[in-house]
């Protein structure tokens, strides 16, 4: 059976909300990272679609200001928070100084980027009030560097 690093972690012991470093690929001189960006506690609650999608779209654009090898942003489909895959070595530090000024973005812009029907496969699910309720709740709680302890 395949190993999948997500199932193996203890959602039960995890402390919400958190940046981690959830793997690493290497090919040759590639290093891809694997980062678990978890806006809310896991099995006490979840974003709704609406919330999850506009925070996709506004993150998938807006991080990219503030980080170099982003390759992608997604959902997770538990949907307490994203997956971003880069390319190159970075620190959970410079992932969550990064996310903190991109939500405070979020809690104050009154735009969501490709939210046509041409530039997106369900642009009627959408929410920006309800994704800046969330990047506020994430927020005022902290974004901790260790998904087991408060470490601010």
């Amino acid at each position: 059976m395949a190993r999948v690093e997500s199932f193996e972690l203890d959602h039960n012991t995890v402390k919400a909300p958190y940046v981690r470093l959830a793997g690493t690929e290497k090919n040759g001189e590639a290093l891809i990272e694997k980062y678990d960006l978890r806006f809310l506690q896991p099995n006490e609650d979840e974003l709704p679609t609406a919330a999850v999608h506009t925070l996709e779209h506004l993150l998938a654009v807006n991080l990219r200001d503030h980080l170099e090898d982003i390759i992608d942003i997604s959902p997770m489909g538990c949907r307490t928070g994203f997956y971003m895959i880069m390319w190159n070595q970075h620190s959970p530090k410079e992932i969550r100084d990064a996310l903190v000024k991109v939500l405070n973005f979020i809690a104050e812009t009154d735009f969501v980027p490709a939210v046509s029907a041409k530039e997106c496969g369900n642009y009627k699910d959408h929410s920006l009030f309800s994704a800046q309720e969330y990047a506020k709740i994430v927020l005022e709680k902290g974004i901790s560097l260790d998904p087991f302890e408060r470490i601010l």
